[in-house]
């Protein structure tokens, strides 16, 4: 992007979502209010960027709304907010690692389902083919 700073709309199409969520996110305080250019439209720069991609990627995993809330929070109090930044995703980090253990244990079952499945149209066909004969 360099220094050349992005519109709201094109912002909306670099990151993939829309322009009425960039503004909830302003709104809400996911987002410190952007800067705005001499014509009053919103400015977006390489560190809005950057910050929008870790919330929808939050937003992607599940992470509830309120607890992004907090993390841009403590994100404002610099320094001091580290520990319970990294506490947050940590705590967040265990649920992911629960679903992907769940969505794994759910793929096996699929998986077994798949094979029972072809195992029996394989024997189906195989009848099929002998009584035709």
């Amino acid at each position: 992007m360099g220094d050349q700073p992005l519109t709201i709309q094109q912002a909306a199409v670099r990151t993939g979502l829309s322009v009425h969520t960039l503004r909830y996110y302003e709104k809400i305080g996911l987002m410190e209010p952007v800067a705005r250019g001499e014509n009053g439209h919103r400015s977006y720069h390489t560190h809005n960027l950057e910050w929008i991609e870790l919330i929808a990627r939050l937003r992607n995993t599940g992470m509830p709304i309120a607890d992004m809330q907090r993390f841009a929070d403590l994100m404002r109090q610099g320094n001091d907010g580290i520990g319970q930044r990294r506490q947050l995703l940590q705590e967040h980090e265990q649920t992911l690692l629960a679903q992907v253990k769940d969505l794994q244990d759910t793929l096996r079952v699929l998986r077994g389902k798949i094979e029972y499945y072809q195992a029996w149209e394989a024997r189906h066909s195989k009848e099929t083919k002998q009584n035709t004969e």
